[in-house]
């Protein structure tokens, strides 16, 4: 879009040069300037995809913030960071705004290398009470009177590493902004009035003094005045408590101001204006709602959470051509629940995603053997061992990105005590458009090394069964991985079979070498090695090797015996991925000295986002990637 297009539909939009602009305009203008916005996210993630109801709710809130706070100064720490749309707009990156998520284009979340108003990165749950909590350290130790203001999400503070965060920071007693965006909250619009009046007036910086005085000269009365002090301040929290949630806030020793109506941009203003003046930390808790200005979004904010291409008017979805192949999570999930229906011994566990993982259907039909516990993937995982010591079966499905987050409770509460959970490992792999903070492609490098663990991936749908049998079957933990997306097109089994441990599967015959695929990079082998043949008349074999622990070793050793190289190709971090573990098995039986190897996967560094095919075309583990790799080993 160029720039005169974006000054003639985007006036009010376009004329923000800088964050401090939004301090300028009168309150026609803001109101124009939010409808601006609400446009310019809908008609960009339409196109582009990405996290939509989240942002459009948002949008006073950001715009009161802007008013309030110089982010030039000021630190602005927003959680995850799929409700930031609205402040990339207003933070400098309008003119590219259209390339949001897209590959060499701006982050779908802040990041402290796109922008300087992006004062940390972020993409998982949860992290912007301890971030910025760090900052407000560091800016007393610097001796520094700027303002350190953390938005989080409701759903965000689920997990316990917001409730760390508080605990601290009420224990240091820092000087530091807390928004909470509650999105999910129901309360009643008298209620909502009241308490938000109530906890104005209590949080007024003369009444905050008056208070303190007030106490002191309660406690100078000889033998009651402790007394009396510490009733006059339990009758104030509890009558501040019973009209608001504040009371958890409060026991936290955070000064509890809402709940506030998060769509009132003047209320927003004028109250994050008195936050200035007060000391200590202080918890805003505002009232909005998903989806917001855009009524698909506001009927079904689910869907639009995080949504792919969409007709902007309508909200449908766009028709691609796409063929209409189930995808892995969709075979994941209906698999489990036939599995289930034998044994009653399998439950399901996810951490706040069940649409993601596709165990939906399975809470629909088990709901008493369906738990979500939130966005707790460290409890989630040690749940899931306490129900394993007494003899059932869970089934962890959580996405790789997020599973990282319970690498001591896999290690110390599953894996030492070999109990029979199974870690299924959703989007593995490159995952597109949301990037680096998502992608999952360190899960083979911290989960081979780990004793008893059994780790595989499937080749297509079909094996993703099997495993699934398999890992049910198998006594002790096993880590499932697979890809986000379509499968293969493989025809689906109704009876799926256990896999022999530790077996990988020959699918292609050649003495000119072989290819030593995993997971979703063993079809683009096959196919790069029938173009090889087509091309040269060389016979490359392609081997299937299903598990990267315990590694098909015997068969491993056979064919490094017997061709004149191996080429490795995974979807992990190379460092310490499944080439890497093939390495070590040839090092360790001196199986090296006549067989060149040769390893394609994810090099050592972050991968940014863009389309998986972008990606895998950029780092050369797409069929053509492999091919181009084959002709230089084999010709």
């Amino acid at each position: 879009m160029t720039e005169q297009t974006l000054q003639e539909l985007f006036p009010t939009l376009f004329a923000i040069k800088s964050p401090g602009d939004v301090q300028t305009l009168d309150e026609k203008e803001l109101t124009r300037l939010g409808e601006e916005i609400r446009r310019m996210i809908i008609q960009t993630v339409s196109a582009t995809g990405g996290h939509l109801a989240p942002s459009l709710g948002v949008v006073e809130l950001t715009m009161a913030l802007l008013r309030v706070f110089n982010p030039t100064r000021d630190r602005i720490v927003w959680d995850v960071g799929h409700q930031a749309y609205a402040y990339k707009l207003l933070t400098g990156r309008l003119d590219r705004f259209h390339t949001l998520r897209q590959l060499d284009g701006i982050s779908g979340f802040p990041r402290i290398c796109e922008s300087p108003y992006d004062h940390f990165g972020v993409g998982h749950s949860s992290t912007s009470i301890s971030a910025a909590l760090g900052m407000a350290a560091a800016r007393d130790l610097a001796h520094q009177d700027h303002k350190v203001v953390a938005v989080i999400g409701d759903g965000s503070m689920t997990a316990g590493l917001a409730y760390e965060g508080l605990n601290q920071a009420g224990g240091l007693g820092k000087d530091l902004v807390v928004v909470l965006n509650d999105n999910e909250m129901s309360i009643s619009r008298n209620v909502g009035a009241l308490s938000s009046f109530l906890s104005r007036k209590l949080s007024k910086r003369w009444v905050q003094r008056f208070k303190k005085e007030a106490e002191s000269i309660m406690r100078q009365i000889p033998k009651i005045g402790d007394d009396i002090a510490e009733y006059a301040r339990r009758s104030e929290d509890s009558l501040k408590s019973f009209f608001t949630p504040g009371m958890l806030f409060e026991a936290f020793r955070f000064t509890y101001i809402g709940p506030l109506q998060g769509h009132d941009m003047r209320m927003l203003t004028n109250v994050f204006q008195q936050t200035r003046e007060l000391e200590g930390p202080i918890l805003v808790h505002v009232l909005t709602k998903k989806g917001k200005g855009y009524a698909p979004a506001e009927t079904n904010p689910t869907f639009y959470h995080g949504v792919g291409c969409f007709e902007p008017e309508t909200g449908a979805a766009r028709k691609f051509d796409a063929c209409s192949l189930p995808s892995y999570t969709e075979v994941f999930g209906s698999t489990l629940c036939k599995l289930a229906e034998k044994d009653e011994r399998v439950v399901a566990i996810t951490a706040a995603m069940p649409e993601g993982t596709g165990v939906s259907c399975f809470a629909d039909t088990y709901p008493e053997r369906f738990f979500d516990v939130g966005i707790c993937e460290q409890h989630a995982v040690t749940f899931a061992a306490g129900f394993a010591s007494q003899g059932m079966k869970p089934v962890v499905a959580i996405y790789s990105t997020f599973m990282q987050r319970s690498y001591d409770q896999i290690v110390h509460d599953v894996c030492l005590q070999n109990l029979n959970v199974t870690l299924c490992l959703d989007r593995s792999g490159l995952v597109g458009e949301d990037g680096a903070t998502h992608h999952g492609v360190f899960d083979l490098s911290f989960l081979r090394h780990i004793p008893n663990l059994v780790v595989m991936a499937p080749r297509n749908e079909p094996e993703l069964q099997h495993m699934l049998a398999t890992a049910l079957a198998f006594e002790g933990p096993v880590a499932l991985r697979y890809p986000r997306g379509v499968g293969e097109g493989a025809p689906l089994v109704q009876t799926p079979m256990i896999l022999p441990i530790g077996q990988g599967e020959l699918l292609r015959e050649g003495t000119d070498g072989v290819v030593v695929a995993l997971g979703s990079r063993v079809n683009p082998a096959l196919e790069a090695a029938r173009m090889l043949c087509e091309e040269t008349g060389k016979e490359v074999a392609v081997f299937n090797a299903r598990f990267v622990k315990p590694l098909p070793e015997e068969q491993l050793l056979a064919l490094a015996a017997s061709q004149p190289f191996m080429l490795l190709v995974e979807e992990n971090a190379l460092p310490g991925g499944f080439g890497s573990a093939v390495l070590e098995l040839l090092a360790d039986h001196d199986a090296l000295s006549n067989l060149r190897v040769r390893r394609l996967g994810v090099p050592d560094r972050f991968v940014e986002h863009g389309s998986q095919k972008e990606l895998r075309v950029r780092l050369g583990i797409n069929r053509d990637g492999i091919l181009n790799a084959l002709h230089t080993l084999a010709c």
